[in-house]
């Protein structure tokens, strides 16, 4: 089991979240009521929707730190490479800001959807 399937099962049991395809037409997604929340496209990497509020909040703390993920600018999506343990609990921790980061934006429809970084990121291992 890869680490992306891994998190993906233990997202699947938080009740906020429900699993379909992603709307980008590749893997799966995990959804809230309001917005699709994380992109599995691989075995070794998640696209997790973020608003550009929390992305600001925690761009020069988490976001610039970690070398699990990588920022596009100008998206509201944000790319976590899973390579080991503890990025699969960095995902977690941040799907649960995307959550409550979501539930402050306006509703659905009011404004336009954003793409994944699906095709927009390249994430190559990490030197260990």
């Amino acid at each position: 089991m890869t680490l992306a399937q891994r998190a993906l099962e233990q997202l699947e049991d938080w009740p906020d979240l429900t699993a379909g395809p992603a709307s980008c037409g590749t893997g799966r997604a995990l959804r809230s009521l309001r917005s699709e929340i994380v992109h599995f496209h691989s075995g070794c990497e998640a696209d997790l929707h973020l608003t550009s509020r929390a992305i600001q909040c925690f761009s020069d703390d988490i976001l610039a730190r970690s070398t699990a993920i990588r920022v596009v600018p100008g998206s509201l999506w944000v790319t976590v490479r899973l390579d080991c343990d503890a990025d699969v609990d960095l995902l977690m921790s941040l799907v649960s800001v995307a959550l409550q980061a979501h539930q402050t934006r306006p509703s659905p429809g009011s404004t336009p959807p954003e793409g994944c970084n699906f095709h927009r990121v390249t994430v190559l291992p990490r030197d260990r």
